[in-house]
């Protein structure tokens, strides 16, 4: 399956990091999303990423060019010629299943969509759909540009030829692809998410403070970027998303969500996103 135009559907992080490195993949985009104010500060974003990619050499110019290949619409109808989509909507369901339904409508019947669903079923999402023989996960890693692992899933009804070409264009946008089955949180948040949940109960329960927890796991265990400040960039309220999800699909009480997490959601208090989170990010440094 020769893809030579993609449909990313949502121009937040997640989706803005995608149509960033399918275009410097040669590959050209529609970038789609609800208001155009949105989709201005998605371009403002890739341009700013693609000029300090290119400026470090680990992007090949020129950006003007790069940026060339990435339209914007505010109409899903405009996406009808594509050869391949991918939903980056928020990790709602029932959002999903709104867009899901919309562009299986809109879309050509042999093209493939995908959701870049970082923990909901594949199988259920693809059976929203009258084509879950062409449905898959593609969960893409944040910050999209940097990070080389995508999660592939398949659901019950994917067909291998499908899998095949995902995994294909995965490559050729110059990311490792891994498969996970569909099973609630995939691979990677099955094991990230209860992390974090546990640095959340250790900070609640006064074990330390967050930056003795992020320093531990920083120093003690060389991760990149301590729990806390990580659920900040994720966003809590993602996070509590994941742990019901994880909490609920597997009826374990080792997922439960810490009470901690779901009061500083309650509270507004989201991460870098709202400013507030386990740290104060409303005072520039």
């Amino acid at each position: 399956m020769d893809i030579k135009t993609i449909g990313v559907i949502g121009s937040g992080t997640m989706g803005s990091g995608i149509a960033q490195v399918a275009a410097c993949s040669g590959i050209d985009v529609i970038l789609s999303d609800v208001a155009e104010d949105l989709l201005k500060k998605s371009v403002a974003g890739i341009d700013k990423s693609l000029a300090k990619l290119i400026e470090k050499g680990k992007v090949a110019g020129p950006k003007e060019a790069l940026l060339g290949r990435i339209k914007t619409t505010t109409r899903l109808e405009d996406l009808k010629g594509v050869h391949f989509a991918v939903e980056a909507v928020t990790e709602d369901f029932e959002v999903k299943k709104k867009v899901l339904q919309e562009l299986d409508r809109i879309l050509a019947p042999e093209v493939i969509l995908a959701s870049n669903t970082s923990s909901i079923s594949i199988t259920r999402l693809g059976a929203l759909t009258k084509r879950p023989g062409r449905f898959m996960g593609m969960h893409f890693m944040n910050p999209v540009p940097l990070m080389t692992l995508v999660e592939l899933i398949k659901g019950i009804a994917t067909s291998a030829e499908t899998f095949a070409a995902v995994k294909a264009l995965a490559e050729k946008m110059g990311k490792v692809p891994v498969e996970a089955t569909d099973y609630p949180g995939f691979i990677a948040n099955r094991i990230l998410m209860p992390m974090i949940n546990e640095a959340v109960y250790a900070l609640m329960e006064g074990v330390g403070t967050p930056e003795a927890i992020d320093t531990v796991m920083k120093l003690g265990m060389n991760h990149p970027m301590g729990p806390l400040a990580l659920a900040d960039l994720i966003g809590l309220d993602v996070c509590l998303f994941i742990m019901e999800v994880l909490h609920q699909g597997f009826a374990d009480t080792k997922y439960r969500p810490c009470p901690l997490l779901r009061k500083m959601v309650d509270a507004g208090y989201l991460g870098r996103k709202s400013g507030r989170g386990f740290y104060d990010y409303s005072q520039p440094k």
